[in-house]
């Protein structure tokens, strides 16, 4: 399998380089050149699997023979025995509702089905080839603890994470900064997760520090992180439809990034019987203006109670615009131009069409987030996190339906508190935790600041 960038700039490049490449070297993401296709065959058999064999059926035709498959299967094997739940990402039936729980990881999110598997492929990779990697990244409040619990204390492996101050949760800041392994380098920007996130790409686009201090990247900019997420939307559809290839299903998913809902597109372009994917948004709903209006233009961040997807500029809507327009990098070239320069781009009426029968899409308010969990709490005994409810509450009464569930509750007390009156009880993997000691470097929301930090950290030697 090779892969090119969005934007065209690069030759084809293999599995392994496009992992610790990161972001493309022309500013683009990575995306598989061609899309492996799935028969009611494979469906059959891949249906019957565990979430562990599933994943190394789903991963194998993106892996091709760069990785054998022996030692593919030992780091799937190993990134997912630190889940708390035999079946990693369970699927759970709330009264009339189907959650996929995707929160059993070490740090309580989502994020962690990725990252685990990120972390061991890095040094896996890097122990073979040779090389290091200094990891930079930004989170808006899951990314980052999964990055570092993925990394930490790993030979040949630095991560400096970036997350904006006062703006995720306090449990979400303590699981990051209480890790005090020396290639750990949390840092708090004075500014929005878009701030954040920009300043992060401005290093990846300055070629020669990019080159000087390898950097490599976590985020949903990786393309293995969108793998490793395809396998769960699998695994949701086979135990659904008991494996017949002619039950369809849908998903309502919580999303800022786009990372997410990318893994379930993609799923469902290699033949993965899904119907509707939902994209569910806050009040920063960029993306569901964009479902229903063709245009993508950029507003003010608004802080919100599922601060997870408190974003405006959305990574992995590159990758889309790119399968959107059938590989047409100098389209996206454009519209990203246009995009950078006026803070909006259009789609034709006739990509809109498309768009529209890709995605539903629907915003979801504060209020009516409180009321999504107050009510599932009220029918059913438990507790959604507010991203869960947006997803919920986007989801509605479509049949077939499955909900992702993005987080533990626990993460997110606050906004538990507000809609029952209690708090979450926190899983093994939180408790404690904001008693320990905490390590954070405040920047200004610069990337000069940033390459300064990074530049006296590792000649340092730290």
């Amino acid at each position: 399998m090779q892969y090119s960038s969005t934007r065209g700039g690069i030759a084809p490049v293999g599995f392994a380089e496009a992992v610790l490449m990161g972001l493309a070297t022309d500013g683009g993401l990575l995306v598989p050149t061609d899309l492996p296709c799935v028969d009611a065959a494979t469906l059959r058999a891949w249906s019957g699997l565990g979430f562990q064999d599933l994943a190394l059926e789903v991963m194998t035709p993106f892996v091709g023979d760069e990785i054998p498959r022996e030692d593919l299967r030992a780091l799937i094997e190993r990134s997912y025995a630190t889940f708390a739940h035999p079946a990693v990402t369970p699927l759970v039936e709330v009264g009339d509702l189907r959650i996929l729980e995707l929160f059993h990881g070490p740090t309580a999110a989502f994020k962690d089905v990725a990252l685990q598997f990120l972390g061991n492929l890095f040094e896996y990779l890097l122990a073979r080839d040779g090389g290091e990697l200094n990891i930079c990244g930004a989170t808006s409040g899951d990314t980052g603890s999964a990055a570092i619990y993925g990394v930490r204390g790993k030979a040949r492996i630095s991560i400096f994470m970036l997350h904006p101050k006062g703006r995720i949760s306090p449990i979400q800041e303590r699981q990051m900064t209480s890790v005090l392994d020396a290639n750990v380098h949390n840092i708090a920007v004075k500014g929005s997760f878009d701030d954040a996130q920009r300043i992060v790409k401005e290093l990846f686009n300055d070629l020669p520090f990019k080159s000087e201090f390898s950097l490599g990247a976590v985020n949903s900019i990786n393309w293995a992180r969108i793998l490793a997420q395809m396998v769960y939307y699998v695994f949701a559809w086979a135990r659904c439809s008991a494996g017949d290839p002619q039950r369809r299903v849908s998903f309502a998913v919580p999303t800022g990034n786009f990372g997410d809902v990318f893994a379930g597109y993609l799923a469902k372009r290699m033949g993965v019987p899904i119907d509707r994917l939902i994209v569910a948004t806050n009040r920063n709903d960029i993306l569901t203006r964009f479902v229903d209006t063709g245009v993508y233009s950029v507003g003010d961040v608004y802080q919100t109670l599922s601060p997870a997807m408190d974003i405006q500029i959305a990574s992995n809507f590159e990758r889309y615009l790119y399968f959107l327009h059938d590989g047409d990098a100098g389209k996206v070239r454009s519209l990203l131009e246009t995009l950078q320069s006026t803070g909006r781009l259009e789609v034709d009426a006739a990509h809109h069409a498309r768009a529209r029968a890709d995605f539903d899409a629907v915003a979801v308010s504060d209020a009516e987030t409180l009321e999504q969990i107050r009510q599932t709490y009220a029918a059913a005994d438990y507790i959604l996190c507010p991203h869960t409810a947006v997803g919920v509450k986007a989801g509605g009464a479509l049949e077939d339906l499955v909900c992702l569930a993005t987080a533990h509750p626990a993460k997110f007390n606050e906004a538990i508190q507000l809609a029952i009156g209690r708090d979450a009880p926190l899983p093994p993997a939180l408790q404690g935790l904001m008693d320990l000691p905490t390590r954070c470097l405040e920047l200004d929301a610069g990337a000069e600041p940033l390459k300064a930090h990074i530049r006296e950290t590792l000649k340092d030697g730290g």
